[in-house]
């Protein structure tokens, strides 16, 4: 079997700012398309660290933002949250590991549910949502990490009001990071989500000290609650509605999917699906969600009663500034309770967290472009790169930053939109996989959890629109962006390997032997022996080949149009007296033309391929030649050739008859 792989390194070396912008694409395109890169696997909760910086970090603010949203009723709603996390999202992302166990997501399993276009235009909707997420998740990290910084008493004065240059820092101090090389993000995450849950602890066991220590505290709470809600029932029902507002404490599950390939497996796995790494995946999601249960209800408990409800408030219009524990609930009261120098450790381990979670959405970020835009033909191979790619996302987190003004409550909708968003994805993802798996009660079951998250998401986006309006924004760059990078690079060769079966091989070796490679394209319809007879006497007879000299015919069908390359498997028949090539490929024209090099390169003759012409609007056989791979062949395989091989004396011929 013979075979030939095409690659394209990319950028060019002559530049030492491009080369050090473009190293590792330059080093990935010497590895070739299906090389794998080796990963070091880690323990799991050691991998349960390095999601858990994303995670646990939102305990810097997510007391607050519950308080605001549901006032007295905090600690109830954030029961409720911990019900949905429990019999919600966690059995969705058990069933997502087990279905995606190197990390590819529910987004990649709605890809494969989801075929042809329409499965590649949800893709790239659900993928401006995640960028909605991970973006928000850095400028929303980094404005409350600014916030602690800030409202520490030991902060200089001059620092007081920069909220917006202090995240603005922040935000390119990860960026610098990033195009640094970022190394050793285990270790890190490890330390800092250890000291930092263990400040929350000392917290959270101070603070359930003062309420038994006043029980007044806790009776007058209670007072409070029946007082506005009348009965228990009514305050579940109210609780219910204000769920939504609470969504930011579900996040981390995607991410915590996505880290699949870190976590090490047991020897006994196999592929495609590894036991031990999904086990322990399973165990690592489990974990994660009991810790930030347990931290999510005793910190909604102590906030809600230990600190005066003004101490909340958010920035008024007119410049009035935040109450001191709007955005820091919990290093209020280690302030409060522990003094300024507990309080300042605790401060410094929050922003440390937060910073971190920062770093973990822009490796995310990172991982996405990569992994679906570029093999669907809609980014440059450039943006498998990574340094280009941290200062879009870098100059994008500015953006971001300076129109919400660095506020986390105003950017708290719209990282929940994003984070529901995907959770009702694989929701859906999970639900449709059980049902076609046969398996009804479980379908039945996911369905009823993916009605939940579509109501929690729409509440959302209707309270808090700005979510949508930013994930719009992501949504139609990503889409147009993408599709005028599919019809700019529809002439590149988009095939990566190709193969001949022995007939094939037979075919062309007769052909070679006896004079000239020549190949017709051929359009199959009937595909009998009457066709090729026509066929054949309408080129000989157009292109003047002599009677005595052979020709082969080929065939491409297109399997996929969406797909952006594929390799070319070329198997050989006899129709009659009739030679036939069949390859099945994404795009006619480029199938074509990377066959003619591949033969070209094997028997060292100059191939000539010959079509008829077609009539029409150039402009609607573009259209059409991107959406099917098909149209008008002849012109495309000629440009495809042409970029492909600069000399014009080594490039195959091509022959268009009327």
């Amino acid at each position: 079997m013979c075979s030939r792989r095409i690659t394209h390194s990319g950028q060019s070396r002559a530049h030492p700012f491009r080369r050090w912008l473009f190293a590792d694409l330059e080093v990935k395109g010497t590895q070739g398309p299906h090389t794998k890169e080796k990963k070091i696997e880690h323990p799991w909760w050691k991998v349960m660290c390095l999601t858990g910086v994303d995670y646990f970090s939102t305990l810097g603010y997510q007391p607050g933002i519950a308080f605001l949203a549901a006032g007295a009723l905090s600690p109830l709603a954030t029961l409720v949250l911990v019900l949905l996390t429990f019999f919600g999202a966690l059995p969705i992302y058990r069933y997502v590991a087990r279905e995606s166990p190197h990390g590819e997501g529910s987004i990649a399993m709605l890809e494969h549910l989801l075929t042809w276009w329409k499965g590649k235009l949800f893709v790239l909707a659900l993928l401006g949502f995640l960028a909605t997420d991970f973006i928000i998740t850095i400028t929303l990290s980094s404005a409350d990490a600014s916030a602690h910084l800030i409202e520490n008493p030991l902060t200089p004065h001059v620092f007081h009001g920069q909220s917006v240059p202090i995240t603005l820092f922040l935000v390119a101090l990860l960026g610098a990071v990033f195009l640094r090389g970022f190394k050793e993000a285990i270790g890190i995450a490890l330390s800092l989500v250890v000291v930092y849950l263990a400040l929350n602890l000392i917290v959270v066991i101070v603070g359930l000290e003062h309420i038994a220590g006043q029980p007044h505290v806790f009776v007058n709470w209670k007072t409070a609650l029946f007082r506005a809600h009348g009965s228990p029932l009514a305050m579940i029902g109210i609780s219910l509605l204000l769920f939504p507002k609470l969504a930011l404490g579900l996040s981390g599950f995607e991410t915590g999917v996505s880290m699949m390939p870190l976590v090490k497996g047991s020897p006994e796995d196999q592929e495609p699906r590894p036991a031990g790494k999904i086990r322990n995946t399973q165990h690592l999601l489990f974990t994660a969600a009991l810790i930030m249960s347990l931290f999510l209800l005793s910190t909604a408990l102590i906030t809600t009663l230990l600190i005066p409800a003004d101490a909340f408030r958010s920035a008024g219009p007119n410049g009035e500034p935040a109450g001191p524990a709007n955005g820091r609930a919990l290093a209020y009261l280690a302030h409060q309770f522990l003094g300024d120098g507990f309080g300042t450790v605790y401060d410094l381990s929050t922003i440390a967290i937060l910073w971190f979670a920062g770093a973990s959405a822009m490796a995310g970020l990172l991982n996405i472009v990569p992994r679906y835009l570029p093999r669907y033909g809609m980014a440059p191979e450039w943006t498998r790169a990574a340094r280009p790619l941290v200062l879009i996302y870098t100059a994008i987190a500015f953006a971001v930053t300076l129109v919400f003004r660095a506020s986390v409550d105003a950017q708290g909708g719209a990282y929940a939109t994003g984070v529901l968003v995907l959770m009702t994805s694989a929701a859906v993802a999970v639900t449709l996989s059980a049902w076609r798996g046969a398996r009804p009660v479980a379908g039945w079951c996911f369905a009823l959890i993916t009605f939940v998250f579509v109501y929690t998401t729409l509440v959302n986006v209707i309270e808090r629109p700005d979510g949508v309006k930013i994930a719009a924004f992501f949504i139609t760059a990503i889409i147009v962006s993408s599709f005028i990078s599919r019809v700019w690079r529809t002439t590149e060769l988009r095939v990566e390997k190709i193969t001949f079966d022995s007939e094939a091989e037979c075919f062309i070796d007769e052909m070679a032997a006896k004079g000239e490679l020549r190949i017709i394209a051929n359009q199959p319809r009937r595909c009998d022996d009457a066709e090729y007879a026509y066929r054949e006497q309408e080129q000989r007879e157009d292109n003047n080949i002599p009677s005595e000299e052979p020709i082969v015919f080929l065939e491409i069908y297109v399997r996929d149009p969406s797909e952006f390359s594929a390799d070319l498997n070329i198997h050989g028949v006899r129709v009659g007296r009739h030679r036939v090539l069949r390859g099945e490929s994404t795009a006619v024209a480029n199938a074509i033309a990377a066959f003619l090099l591949h033969l070209r390169d094997e028997k060292g003759k100059i191939p000539h391929a010959y079509f008829n012409w077609t009539e029409g609007n150039p402009l609607l056989y573009l259209i059409h030649y991107v959406l099917s791979g098909e149209g008008d062949v002849a012109p495309v395989t000629r440009e495809v050739l042409r970029k492909a091989e600069r000399n014009s004396q080594r490039r195959p011929a091509i022959h268009a008859g009327i």
